[in-house]
Parts: structure tokens; C-alpha cells; sequence
């Protein structure tokens, strides 16, 4: 009873103990930008790690896989389900610019080009929609990866994969990089199907990815 009421006073939990609370998920959480031109050709990518609190969305794929399946391919199914080991997290920078890095490992980059690009028929499917806005909630989702994409009036596609939820935040995110992809279109040297490598692009999308992702 000590105990109990020694909580009331430091925490203001009230009539239940603060134990009953629910905490917060501080993991660090990934998110994968792709901005791609009409004919889907990459022109900018981005990875940036966020310790903002989320919801988590989904199950790793391996809690579903008998162990005897997992053992010999833990390192792709550690990819597949979207998490990191701590060690990457601490020995990967976010990478940018249109032949960067997307993450840390190799097999960890390829995967997730691979979660993006098939999601892109499905983007097509629900822009195809009669009513389907510029921004796409949630289009599609592989183990713990949520797809949301971003589409403007010239068919450039933004992509971002991510592990939490977030959709006024991903929603800000996606309008502040379209109008500084408008901003880059100004320059008369630069085409729809110009990779992108401006250091002052790269710097302004990851001001706004720590802003609102």
C-alpha cells in the first residue's frame, strides 16, 4: 500500500499503479524514401533512422516459420522482417542521392529495393482508382514494411518504406519533398530523368525526414 501511494505522489498515476501503464516503443525505426521519375527511373533515394515513438504494425515474418526453416537464412529473414541489429544501427549513416546506399548491408539493400519495386504495381492499381488522391496510405505491406507512396499530376512517384505508423507525419514528409523536387525542376539543366545529387536537396529532405518521421 506504501508503495502504491508513493507512486500516486511522484507520477500522478492515480487509483492504478504506474505499473499498468502502457510504454512506449522507442526502437529505432528505419524509413526508405524512393522518388522515382514517370517511367520509374530512381533519382533520389534516402534512408533515415527515427527513435520517435510509434506503433508497431505487424509480426516478424520468422514468429510464423517452424525454426527448421529459419536457422539456415536468419540473416534474409532478419531483412525481410524489417529489423536491424543494433551494430547497424550504430554503423550506418543515412545514405542519399540517386546511386547511394539505401542501408547498411548489402543483402539488407537489395531486399528492400525489391519490397519498392514490387510494390509499384499496386501503386499503379490504386492510382487507377476513380477518387484516388496524390498521397497513398498504405498501399501495400511486406512482414513489418509499410508501403505509402505519393503521386503528383506529372506521374513522379515518391515511395517511403516504413515500420511504424505515422500518416500525418509521412503525409507532411511526401509534400515537403514533391515541392522541393519542384524547386529542383526550376533548373533549366535538369530533366524529369536527371538523378538528383544537389547536397542542398539532400540536406533539406533530411531535415524534414527528422522533422516529421
Amino acid at each position: 500500500m506504501f508503495k502504491e501511494e508513493q507512486c500516486k505522489r511522484k507520477c500522478g498515476c492515480g487509483p492504478n499503479p504506474h505499473r499498468l501503464l502502457p510504454t512506449q516503443n522507442t526502437t529505432p525505426m528505419s524509413h526508405h524514401l524512393f522518388l522515382l521519375s514517370p517511367t520509374d527511373t530512381p533519382l533520389y533515394s534516402l534512408t533515415h533512422f527515427s527513435t520517435r515513438p510509434t506503433q508497431s504494425i505487424s509480426s516478424p515474418l520468422s514468429s510464423n516459420l517452424p525454426t527448421w526453416s529459419t536457422s539456415a537464412f536468419a540473416g534474409t529473414l532478419t531483412a525481410l522482417s524489417g529489423a536491424s541489429s543494433s551494430t547497424q544501427h550504430a554503423g550506418s549513416n543515412n545514405t542519399g542521392g540517386g546511386g547511394g546506399k539505401v542501408v547498411g548491408g548489402g543483402q539488407d539493400r537489395h531486399v528492400v529495393q525489391m519490397i519498392a519495386n514490387a510494390s509499384l504495381d499496386v501503386v499503379e492499381d490504386v492510382m487507377r482508382r476513380e477518387g484516388a488522391g496524390m498521397y497513398l496510405k498504405g498501399v501495400d505491406k511486406f512482414n513489418e514494411w509499410t508501403v505509402s507512396a505519393f503521386v503528383t499530376p506529372g506521374n513522379v512517384k515518391l515511395l517511403l518504406l516504413h515500420e511504424g505508423k505515422n500518416d500525418d507525419g509521412i503525409k507532411s514528409f511526401f509534400v515537403d519533398v514533391w515541392e522541393l523536387y519542384l524547386k529542383t525542376m526550376l533548373n533549366p539543366f535538369h530533366t524529369a530523368h536527371t538523378q538528383i545529387r544537389s547536397p542542398v536537396f539532400d540536406a533539406r529532405v533530411r531535415v524534414s525526414a527528422k522533422k516529421y518521421l
